[in-house]
């Protein structure tokens, strides 16, 4: 059992980011992801649709003999993550990106929080909703930042085109005053820093994929589930092959990985 991978999820390269903090902390961890390139992004579907995919997506994960599921998708989590528990709570431990997050800014005594996300994460409420149960008192401002997916995705970081395009978005009216910037896409890690520069360094960027994997880590010493075999395969699957992921891929783990396509929705 404990030998068994993580199971994770994305639409993209998004929850690389996730899978990279994991190894930093877990290191002895399996990891299988999956990054649904054939449907990115998931941030103009709709609900119903992200359902379907991420219960597919689950299941294939499952049929690798994942001991954990992690849905590292912000609009997955805002969208599917309660469907998900419904259906399979009792096959495998199940863990979003959006909890945890919200766990940790419980902690703070931030008055006044940004959220930036894709168009289904900010219409859903989520973080609005679940900050309003566990900081009460605290204002959350929600922006969609629709562009900033496809730009990760057709790699254009840390140039001219990326800067514009995050000082259009935080030079919103709305966000000026914000003590904590949550960073409502796990795509979004990947310009955290030029995020952090454009509000120089003076509001805490909250980036989840080292939060959530601090959670998983504490369920798996729960439930007694930490890989000390010292037996570590890891496996990439994407369901439509584009060389930005294979690279990106490679910029979080070093070396050659086991990158293959799976059409899972035959």
């Amino acid at each position: 059992m404990k030998e068994r991978p993580i199971g994770i999820f994305d639409s993209g390269v998004g929850g690389l980011t996730v899978a990279h903090a994991i190894k930093q902390i877990l290191p002895g961890e399996n990891i299988i992801y999956f990054g649904d390139t054939a449907h990115l992004p998931y941030g103009d579907k709709s609900a119903e649709l992200i359902q379907q995919y991420s219960g597919k997506i689950t299941e294939f994960l499952l049929g690798h003999n994942s001991k954990v599921v992690l849905v590292a998708c912000n609009s997955a989590s805002a969208s599917a993550f309660d469907t998900l528990k419904k259906e399979f709570s009792g096959r495998t431990i199940l863990i979003d990106v959006i909890d945890p997050v919200v766990d940790y800014l419980a902690t703070r005594n931030f008055s006044r929080i940004g959220v930036i996300g894709t168009k289904r994460t900010i219409s859903s409420g989520t973080y609005e909703d679940k900050l309003r149960l566990r900081a009460a008192g605290t204002t959350v401002i929600s922006m969609a930042t629709p562009l900033l997916v496809p730009m990760i995705e057709e790699g254009f970081i840390f140039d001219d085109i990326s800067n514009a395009i995050i000082r259009t978005y935080l030079s919103n009216s709305s966000l000026a005053g914000i003590q904590a910037l949550i960073l409502g896409c796990t795509h979004y890690p990947i310009i955290k820093n030029q995020i952090s520069k454009y509000f120089n360094f003076s509001v805490e960027v909250v980036d989840s994929a080292k939060i959530v994997a601090a959670t998983l880590r504490e369920s798996l010493e729960k439930n007694n589930l930490l890989n000390d075999t010292g037996k570590v395969k890891d496996q990439f699957f994407i369901s439509d092959y584009t060389p930005y992921f294979e690279k990106i891929a490679r910029m979080f783990f070093e070396g050659e990985i086991n990158l293959k396509k799976a059409d899972i929705w035959g």
